[in-house]
């Protein structure tokens, strides 16, 4: 689908093959900065670009763009019944992650616009419900999701890859068309 800019100049588009997937790797690290300083292990705080270019290729990614550089990101991921995560094996469940936002630019509503692209995207594609999971340690995180309308529906554990118990939030989608 197509891109969106909003008023603030913020772009929002599909990762392209020329973007830098060593940015995209930074921008993740930057945005996780903050939970790994506080103990939690997500797997954006360390991975390398390898593991970016892999979990990019699982789904589709969006970026959020600000003056030439990528300010935001998120990756939906369409069920597999093979997925670690049962929540996720659902056929009717998209899920999404990687998704994070430059810390200079928090609070300009880019998470919330790159969260409800990928909501329109995944109701667009025939999906009824849209999850994610997060650490169970990140209530700031789950209170946000929370005000968004997800739910915590159960629990998933990814030791010794991570270092917490992850909770596993969905939210309802309504049938929709992109803008």
């Amino acid at each position: 689908m197509q891109s969106v800019k909003h008023e603030s100049g913020i772009l929002i588009r599909k990762l392209e093959p020329g973007d830098s997937l060593a940015e995209l790797t930074d921008l993740l690290h930057r945005a996780y900065r903050e939970l790994a300083e506080a103990g939690m292990r997500f797997t954006a705080t360390h991975q390398t670009v390898e593991t970016t270019a892999r979990r990019v290729q699982e789904g589709e990614c969006w970026v959020a763009e600000l003056d030439g550089k990528l300010v935001g990101t998120i990756v939906w991921v369409r069920p597999d019944p093979e997925d670690r995560v049962a929540y996720y094996r659902h056929p009717h469940v998209a899920h999404f992650g990687q998704f994070g936002v430059c810390p200079h630019h928090r609070g300009l509503g880019i998470g919330q616009a790159l969260l409800q692209r990928v909501e329109q995207e995944a109701a667009y594609a025939g999906y009824t419900e849209l999850a994610l999971d997060t650490s169970e340690n990140a209530t700031h995180l789950i209170a946000l999701y929370e005000k968004w309308g997800y739910a915590q529906v159960a629990t998933h554990d990814w030791r010794p890859g991570v270092n917490y118990l992850s909770v596993v939030m969905a939210k309802s989608l309504a049938p929709t068309r992109i803008e």
